[in-house]
């Protein structure tokens, strides 16, 4: 009976840290945040410069990203959702890589996707908000720059594991960073091109949704400044940061400025 209550009040203060709003789960979900740009630079960098020893560092990464897989799984409510869901397939995946690297060292910069669910977590945004008046100013924009940053670094894994065996031009992850960036802006130069049907339909991929991010994610730069606030009569959700009224319904707003809480 012990045994069991210290197991459930284990799992609470698991829960605690991943879910909760204390300043001790803030912390703790800041340190992930850390950890997984650090290792997201990590990888990036290794790769290009090949590095002695990045295995035992791969190894002691996928550790500690298999812990924190564990937990998170032992404190959901749904277990098979989590699993089966898109960033749960991507975290067994990048798992995976690290603790075998020879099996597909390149899905590892899929890690950057979790950095991505992170900051898309309510919680983690509305701590982003409060700690961070520039987070609150260009959010827009910091999601739209990771939005495109996910895809590149997905795209660029592809492009490295289905073509640096069989393709010569492909040898390097900078390599497929180069034709990744070339093919989404469109540029093109022509020097790497990806063989095969399956090599074809990966550019086809990159081009279309690629260019859609980058389209998408001018607009959100060049466009007035908005601020996120709910009319309460017509739903209108964008408005400018001075605004008085809706342009929708003509509603009087209470918009708070950066000094509320």
């Amino acid at each position: 009976m012990d045994e069991t209550a210290h197991t459930a009040g284990l799992r609470q203060r698991i829960a605690a840290l991943y879910e909760g709003d204390t300043p001790e789960a803030h912390r703790f979900r800041y340190g992930l945040l850390i950890f997984d740009v650090t290792t997201i630079a990590f990888v990036v960098i290794s790769s290009f410069l090949h590095w002695r020893g990045t295995e035992i560092i791969d190894a002691v990464i996928g550790v500690v990203l298999l812990a924190d897989f564990l937990a998170r799984l032992w404190i959901s409510e749904n277990r098979r959702k989590m699993v089966l869901g898109p960033y749960g397939i991507i975290d067994i995946i990048v798992i995976a890589s690290m603790l075998a690297p020879i099996v597909g060292e390149g899905l590892a910069f899929l890690r950057v996707a979790r950095v991505l669910r992170l900051l898309r977590s309510y919680t983690m945004v509305k701590r982003l908000r409060r700690d961070f008046p520039w987070f609150r100013r260009n959010e827009q924009i910091v999601m739209s720059a990771l939005n495109l940053a996910v895809f590149l670094f997905m795209m660029t894994a592809l492009v490295y594991e289905t073509q640096h065996y069989t393709n010569p031009k492909i040898g390097n992850y900078a390599d497929a960073l180069y034709f990744t960036v070339t093919t989404l802006t469109t540029t093109g130069f022509g020097d790497i091109v990806l063989e095969g049907t399956l090599g074809r339909m990966i550019a086809v991929v990159i081009m279309i949704f690629g260019v859609s991010l980058f389209v998408r994610m001018v607009q959100v730069t060049l466009r007035p400044d908005k601020v996120r606030y709910r009319c309460p009569d017509c739903g209108l959700n964008r408005h400018d940061r001075d605004a008085v009224h809706c342009k929708a319904c003509g509603r009087l707003l209470n918009i708070p400025d950066e000094g509320a809480v």
